[in-house]
């Protein structure tokens, strides 16, 4: 069987992808080893027939609806449609006092403002300057193959946006959080986003990531009916644009014929071959060292991808709950869409770090949601569900497996420290499963120490380096071998832009009209 091209894996990048090579007139194979395509876009129906569901790898969106492949796919007329609810995040203290980002600037300013005068002003300022920067500059990024990194600074240096981007990014996260705030509670809530994008706090080249955060206009977003229905979405257009997808088929190896990737062959014997591509969804682990023979690439690629590296504090540990009525919180921003807990001050991240490179848990910090209270149609008439997410060692007490026998144990600590602040929830909980670092891992393999975002931003894995130097343009080092996935530039979460790029450079490469920002 022969195909224009096969891409590995049907996560969401790798979807987008196929879509659009579909939409140019390709004839794109997709092989995925799940029973399902879409990899981290998975709604579970738990227990099954029971209606309630829960999405255990992806919910929060991030202006998913403002994506360029989201217009160009026409993704909201197959289904996934997406809502953005106005009182977006809530810290809340055991006091009952909260921190809120709204979808209304003003709003977020004021509540800033309660807690600091001084930072209310950092936060207008730093909205402002970094407003221009983000649309003009970090966002086309994001949607484009990286640049070199003197080419960038090159390029940067020609304007006053430029330049302050670059200055700002020379400090660390924490740096420009002691430099520019001063409340504790508003520092720990700033640094606890930085935290979901995987980035070390204490890591230089990273500082620009907090005032990004403030100028930018996305914030979290869901999709009615659970994450899967993106999914659904997303082969919706594949299979519209002719493309094929073969579920519960494994690669056993890449086929390389005179130097060029010339097709796959399954676990069960069956050889597809390709024209003109194959695409890489998986790591580079799996691509480089499991896939590819060994004398077919050079002993310096093979080095760089055994040593490629995942975050450290990446891991997520889930406990979701099937509820007789929502969560009840004693405070009044137990409204908001994603609400966070067990996080009052900012010097409590060193010691959730310390806990990480120690294998043990650290006090509960947990951020989570009641989709129900948004959507109802993922629970049944009149009940709910509700999940809240930690991040917690991958090898626990220095042995991953240690989760098989101590997952349901700290699930029922969470909900402990969970009523304490909406505590009408030990009567209205009818079930509830947890989900572990090593079960993501088993489900995922290419999440790797149960990473969700498929490798870490440390030791330069970022932008033309990402995953490791020679491999950031989205193509490997075979003739015709492509990567796709989220080891790739910009990076994890749902995003699909490593899909979305990885389509302009194949398509160029073939002479061939490609989307563009």
């Amino acid at each position: 069987m022969t195909y224009d091209g096969i891409i590995l894996g049907a996560g969401h990048n790798s979807l987008v992808l196929q879509a659009y090579l579909g939409m140019a007139g390709l004839k794109v194979l997709c092989l995925e080893r799940r029973h399902v395509a879409g990899g981290g876009l998975s709604t579970e129906e738990q227990p099954l027939r029971s209606g309630f569901l829960h999405n255990t790898h992806s919910f929060y969106h991030r202006g998913l609806n403002r994506m360029p492949w989201y217009r160009d796919l026409e993704l909201e007329k197959r289904g996934a449609v997406y809502l953005e609810p106005e009182l977006n995040v809530a810290l809340i203290l055991r006091s009952g006092d909260a921190l809120e980002w709204w979808t209304d600037f003003e709003k977020t300013a004021a509540s800033f403002g309660r807690f600091s005068s001084k930072d209310e002003a950092s936060l207008r300022r730093w909205r402002n300057d970094f407003l221009p920067i983000v649309e003009r500059i970090l966002i086309p990024e994001s949607q484009s193959p990286p640049l070199p990194p003197q080419q960038r600074i090159d390029f940067l240096g020609k304007s006053a946006e430029g330049r302050l981007l670059l200055q700002v990014s020379a400090l660390s996260p924490l740096e420009f959080i002691l430099r520019e705030f001063e409340h504790p509670v508003v520092r720990a809530g700033l640094l606890f986003f930085n935290g979901l994008r995987e980035v070390d706090m204490r890591c230089r080249g990273f500082g620009h990531h907090i005032p990004a955060l403030l100028a930018s206009p996305r914030k979290a977003q869901m999709c009615i009916g659970g994450s899967a229905a993106l999914a659904r979405a997303l082969v919706s257009a594949v299979t519209e644009s002719g493309g094929e997808i073969h579920l519960e088929t494994t690669p056993r190896r890449i086929l390389v014929k005179n130097g060029r990737a010339s097709g796959v062959e399954t676990s069960d014997g069956v050889i597809y071959e390709a024209r003109h591509f194959v695409v890489s969804g998986l790591n580079p682990q799996q691509t480089f060292l499991e896939l590819i023979e060994d004398d077919l690439l050079p002993r310096e690629w093979r080095c760089k991808a055994r040593e490629f590296k995942y975050n450290l504090i990446a891991p997520l540990f889930g406990l979701y709950l099937n509820l007789r009525d929502p969560p009840r919180y004693a405070a009044a921003a137990g409204k908001a869409f994603m609400v966070i807990l067990g996080l009052e001050h900012f010097e409590q991240f060193p010691e959730i770090v310390r806990h990480h490179e120690e294998g043990t848990v650290p006090p509960t910090v947990m951020w989570g949601s009641c989709p129900t209270e948004f959507d109802p149609s993922q629970a049944p008439a009149g009940k709910h569900t509700a999940f809240m997410w930690e991040k917690l060692p991958y090898a626990l007490h220095g042995d991953a497996r240690q989760w098989d026998s101590q997952k349901h144990q700290h699930g029922k600590a969470m909900l402990n420290v969970w009523a304490q602040y909406a505590p009408n929830l030990n009567d209205s909980v009818l079930d509830s499963f947890v989900r572990s670092p090593l079960d993501t891992e088993r489900a995922f393999p290419n999440m790797r120490q149960g990473d969700l975002l498929v490798g870490g931003f440390t030791n330069g894995q970022v932008a033309y380096n990402r995953p490791f130097p020679g491999a950031g343009q989205y193509r490997g080092y075979l003739q015709g071998l492509y990567l796709c996935g989220a080891s790739s530039h910009p990076g994890g979460n749902v995003t699909g832009l490593a899909g979305y790029n990885c389509a302009q450079v194949l398509l160029e490469d073939l002479g061939m009209p490609a989307p563009s920002y």
